[in-house]
């Protein structure tokens, strides 16, 4: 196995402990803004891991997966940044 795939094989890893760490965060996190800034750098590092894995495998829709799921985690992070703010969506 080359030296760059064992690299970027190890970096994910190092990103899913990290996520873990996150998970706890938006567990246990004292105040909500707390648990939506957790979840949306969860969010951040499953794209960079999603896009690892593209690079690992040499699979080019990974990135267009990465890409939907950016988009989506974009979008409920502003969605629950709303209705804490507001208490409706509307």
């Amino acid at each position: 196995m080359p030296l760059e795939e064992i690299a970027l094989i190890v970096t994910a890893i190092i990103l899913m402990t990290a996520t873990f760490m996150c998970l706890y965060r938006a567990y246990v996190g004292p105040t909500a803004a707390d648990r939506i800034v957790s979840i949306n750098v969860i969010g951040t590092k499953t794209v960079v891991i999603i896009a690892l894995v593209s690079l690992v495998f040499h699979q080019e829709f990974f990135l267009d997966v990465a890409m939907v799921y950016a988009l989506i985690s974009f979008i409920a992070t502003i969605g629950v940044a709303k209705y804490l703010e507001t208490g409706a969506l509307e």
